[in-house]
Order: C-alpha cells, then sequence, then structure tokens
C-alpha cells in the first residue's frame, strides 16, 4: 500500500504526542460548557466535540506558560531524594537506566521528570551518568559531578551515590534549622 505524497504530510508519527486545544461551548440544552482535549488539528476537534452533542463557541490551541516550562524549579532536597533513590536501586541490582526511568516517571515536578528523561536518554545513547549530569550543571553542581565521576571510575558508584545523598540531607536539614534560628528571634 502506497501513501500518497499529501497523506504523508499530514501524517504524524506515532510518538508525536497530539496538540492540546482549549474549548468552548454549548450543550443541546443551551448549558455552557469547556474544557481541554488532544485532537490532530481545531477541525478534528470541532467535529468530535459536535458528535458528542456539543456545539462549539471556541476552539484554540492551549497556550504555553508565559515563563517557560511548568512546574517549579527543581529543588535541592529532590537532588538528595533522587540521589537515594539512585543508591538505593543500584545497591538492589536495578540497572541505571531502568532507575533513571522509574525515578522519572515518579515524578511530581515536571521540570524534574524532563531532567531525569534527559538524563536517561543520554546514558541510554552511551554516555556515562557523569556526562549525562554535566548537561545540568545548576541542579548538580561541580562536586557532585566530579564525585559520580570518581565513583563510576572505581565502580563504586553505588556507594558515592549514597554518600552524596547523606551529605545533600544533612545539608538541608542544616539549612532548615539555620532559618528556623534567623526566624526565631524575629518572632519574639
Amino acid at each position: 500500500m502506497a501513501i500518497t505524497r499529501s497523506a504523508a504530510k499530514t501524517a504524524t508519527p506515532a510518538n508525536t504526542p497530539l496538540p492540546v486545544f482549549v474549548w468552548e461551548g454549548n450543550d443541546k440544552r443551551g448549558v455552557k460548557m469547556k474544557g481541554e482535549q488532544q485532537s490532530k488539528n481545531v477541525n478534528f476537534l470541532r467535529a468530535e466535540l459536535r458528535r458528542q452533542g456539543i456545539t462549539p463557541t471556541v476552539v484554540k490551541p492551549k497556550p504555553k506558560p508565559l515563563f517557560g516550562q511548568a512546574g517549579k524549579p527543581v529543588t535541592p532536597k529532590e537532588i538528595a531524594f533522587f540521589s537515594r533513590q539512585m543508591a538505593t536501586m543500584m545497591k538492589s541490582g536495578v540497572p541505571i537506566v531502568q532507575s533513571l526511568e522509574i525515578i522519572g516517571s515518579g515524578h511530581k515536578n515536571p521540570r524534574m521528570s524532563k531532567m531525569v528523561g534527559a538524563i536517561r536518554a543520554d546514558v541510554e545513547g552511551g554516555a556515562s551518568l557523569h556526562e549525562a549530569i554535566s548537561k545540568f550543571p545548576v541542579q548538580f553542581d561541580e562536586l557532585y559531578r566530579n564525585l559520580v565521576h570518581a565513583g563510576e571510575g572505581a565502580g563504586v558508584l553505588e556507594t558515592v551515590l549514597d554518600t552524596i545523598a547523606n551529605y545533600k540531607e544533612n545539608l538541608e536539614t542544616l539549612k532548615g534549622k539555620i532559618k528556623k534560628a534567623l526566624f526565631y528571634p524575629a518572632m519574639t
């Protein structure tokens, strides 16, 4: 079966996510309704809404977030938790790529999920964990990256990640205590 030239232009790859549209309309009783839905394009969505008994009044692409990606920035606590999870899974014999996949899919913060997904893709493509995390210098400081590099070279990555997790967790606890101590005099 041959694909015509025009059909090839409109076909989207199976792994490409469909765009999201926001819509407003009225049902058969005249009640106003609104929502968002994935669809190939505006016309397909209008037809789908009509099939559901909704007369669309507005259908437009969902606007992208004004300030970059949705979600909060990746916090040092999340990096500490990431390190703890990686160390635990690696000690249990879970391969690095699978560990990254599990961690990435389990995060509520979309930025953290996206970052872990990018790291997983790099490692899956043949990069070392050190090379993959080096693309995120804001989240993984120089000490973190160098310790991971040394751990990979010595073959003790899970132990190094466990040590990093302890260090990061203790650092976050200490930061919390300092903040409390600084705010305590202001409260009296």
